[in-house]
């Protein structure tokens, strides 16, 4: 391809980013991508073959990110005690999560998922979160003492997660008085108290 057809491949990437986070796969059509990326309205073709191809590639951006995160977590916990591993991954974890809000529409892409799946649903979970999620049950399976497979491991996990996600902005939190944007200090701040949070009432269940 030639140099603009590559910066028109980029255009429509992220054009179609935020748009299928903001308004899912089903709301969205060429015409509006093309009009945000000012492309010709026979780009998506071009490039993608269809609105759904183009849908995967945004998607496999997504999972591209959710990977180099949990790689690096991973990477940083080698070697190290299984409270260490979580402290590493939760630091991790909400630096890049939070570093990027209120632009970070992958989360907002995961919630139209959620709400209104689509064929590639699939593809999301199993490689972009489910090595994400083993790596919390083994780490948190290890602290309790206990089979990966005893329900209080996933639920530390999903608790866990969900405290993480708690801080991205939303109206509520808005409201309620929470920042929409943090400083690298506020994010480490805050991600201190999710793991130190956690860690303790891993180990309240498994006293």
């Amino acid at each position: 391809m030639s140099g603009e057809d590559l910066e028109t491949r980029d255009r429509l990437l992220v054009a179609a980013s935020r748009l299928f986070a903001e308004r899912g796969f089903k709301r969205v059509t060429v015409r509006d991508i093309c009009r945000v990326a000012r492309a010709n309205v026979a780009a998506v073709n071009y490039h993608f073959g269809n609105k759904l191809g183009l849908y995967g590639e945004v998607l496999q951006q997504a999972i591209r990110v959710l990977q180099r995160t949990t790689d690096a977590a991973i990477e940083a916990g080698k070697g190290c005690t299984p409270d260490e591993q979580l402290r590493r991954f939760v630091h991790i974890h909400l630096r890049a999560l939070l570093a990027a809000a209120p632009d970070f529409w992958i989360h907002g892409l995961i919630n139209r998922e959620i709400a209104d799946p689509t064929p590639a649903l699939d593809t999301l979970v199993d490689q972009g979160l489910r090595p994400r999620i083993a790596y919390l049950v083994e780490v948190t399976a290890c602290m309790l003492g206990c089979p990966v497979t005893d329900p209080r491991v996933m639920r530390c996990v999903v608790s866990l997660q969900s405290q993480a996600v708690a801080y991205l902005p939303n109206a509520i939190g808005t409201r309620l008085g929470m920042k929409s944007q943090m400083t690298p200090a506020e994010i480490d701040a805050v991600a201190g108290h999710v793991a130190e949070f956690s860690l303790a009432g891993i180990r309240a269940l498994a006293g």
